[in-house]
């Protein structure tokens, strides 16, 4: 049970933070007394890119298994 007004500084504590969800940050703080915050955001673009590379990796290992090759112009627009 909490006061409005406490009610309102744990949800701004949680938006600093970038927790969402009430039940995971009241565990965190009572299991650790503090949260870290990270950012990911190279993290996240790095996967992006990787995803990229590996979506045009299976393409052209689909288009060699189905047509047994590629041409040089078809391996440079990939």
């Amino acid at each position: 049970m909490v006061t409005p007004e406490e009610q309102r500084q744990i949800q701004e504590r949680m938006t600093q933070v970038g927790i969402l969800n009430m039940g995971a940050y009241m565990r965190k703080m009572a299991l650790n007394g503090y949260v870290l915050q990270v950012d990911l955001s190279p993290v996240r673009e790095l996967v992006s890119l990787q995803r990229r590379c590996a979506n045009n990796l299976n393409q052209a290992a689909l288009h060699v298994n189905t047509y047994g090759g590629l041409y040089p112009n078809e391996l440079q627009a990939l």
